[in-house]
């Protein structure tokens, strides 16, 4: 009985390639995409914040408070538009 030698393999190389090839005709649109409005911005919110806000809207709210609460002159350029 001959014994046989395993081949060591190579480690994998854990750096971005120069390019890729994607195929997209194998994509799929977003089914997310319909959710979102014009002129969204999505947030990412931090997993011990997103237990107390457990929907846009309270979030919305909370913030929409603080900007009232806040003085004009902090508010910035932008917070004239209509909320």
């Amino acid at each position: 009985m001959k014994k046989t030698v395993a081949r060591k393999k190579k480690p994998k190389e854990e750096t971005l390639r120069p390019e890729y090839r994607f195929d997209y005709s194998k994509s799929k649109p977003n089914r997310f995409a319909a959710k979102v409005s014009q002129g969204s911005v999505a947030v990412v919110l931090e997993p011990d914040v997103a237990k107390v806000f457990k929907s846009s809207d309270v979030v919305n709210a909370l913030l929409r408070s603080i900007i009232s609460a806040m003085p004009s002159s902090k508010r910035g350029p932008r917070a004239n538009r209509a909320i």
